[in-house]
């Protein structure tokens, strides 16, 4: 992936995201196809920082019914990233 906006989908807003902040961490909603390289480049050339640690999980979709027809919400993959001690984002 080369443009680091189709790796970096957005910043993922949640009460453990919130959480995490304070141990200098940051969720992101990102491509499935992206690796940890490439998050971690995207991010560093986004938001202008030094990045320590990547992690990603990929999430597993629920499954649903709508009446009498099941399906399922897609998969979709999300990063922890770690930044460097001193530096921050502002996602606001």
């Amino acid at each position: 992936m080369k443009d680091p906006y189709s790796a970096i989908i957005s910043p993922l807003r949640t009460e453990k995201g919130t959480k995490l902040l304070s141990f200098n961490k940051y969720l992101f909603y990102v491509n499935k196809k992206a690796n940890k390289i490439e998050i971690r480049e995207a991010i560093e050339e986004i938001y202008k920082v030094k990045v320590e640690r990547v992690n990603t999980i990929t999430v597993r979709g629920k499954k649903k019914r709508v009446r009498f027809v099941e399906g399922k919400t897609p998969d979709w993959k999300k990063a922890i990233v770690t930044l460097k001690q001193g530096e921050k984002i502002d996602i606001t």
